[in-house]
């Protein structure tokens, strides 16, 4: 029981930090410096232009980072280490927020262009989300007489997890206050 507890604290940390990190996206933004190597060549890169081909990129990060976090989490299963895979989700996050930051920074073009490629780039965890949705709706017993009820917590948290990544990558890639460059 109290496993419970602690996994759902977790959980509420997790999304107040995210939510603490959005409302702090400008100072953050302007510690980044404009002399970041991946801002300075996605800035000059004619294809970042397009807010297609930008989504698409960011799309793509977030499936890099998605699949790598699961490749390291699946591999640290295998050695049963406990409370390590914590600290991989933690970096995971961090290292997200720093890529969307970075590809905000190095955004130039309209607002309404800047909001179709957040868009388009966080629609993974879109897509995410309703993946974990259609699981949880078909979630059925392996084997007569099974208990499910740990699964869909799961599943639950994990709609919870891709919702807010969703939310926060577009937030963080979709939206600035600064004068936009046309």
């Amino acid at each position: 029981m109290l496993g419970g507890y602690i996994v759902t604290f977790i959980l509420l940390i997790g999304v107040l930090g995210v939510l603490v990190v959005m409302l702090l996206k400008r100072p953050i933004l302007g510690r980044l410096g404009g002399d970041n190597n991946l801002v300075d060549y996605l800035g000059k890169a004619k294809w970042f232009h397009n807010y297609w081909l930008a989504g698409i990129f960011l799309f793509i990060m977030n499936t890099a980072l998605f699949l790598i976090t699961g490749f390291i989490l699946y591999l640290l299963t295998l050695f049963l280490i406990p409370f390590v895979h914590l600290f991989v989700m933690l970096l995971a996050v961090i290292g997200s927020i720093l890529i969307w930051l970075l590809i905000n920074k190095a955004w130039r073009g309209t607002r309404s262009n800047r909001l179709k490629m957040g868009l388009i780039g966080s629609s993974f965890y879109f897509f995410l989300t309703i993946i974990f949705i259609y699981k949880l709706v078909t979630l059925k017993p392996a084997y007569p007489g099974e208990d499910t009820f740990m699964a869909a917590i799961g599943l639950i948290f994990a709609i919870v997890v891709a919702a807010v990544a969703f939310t926060a990558c577009f937030a963080f890639t979709g939206f600035s206050k600064k004068e936009e460059n046309m």
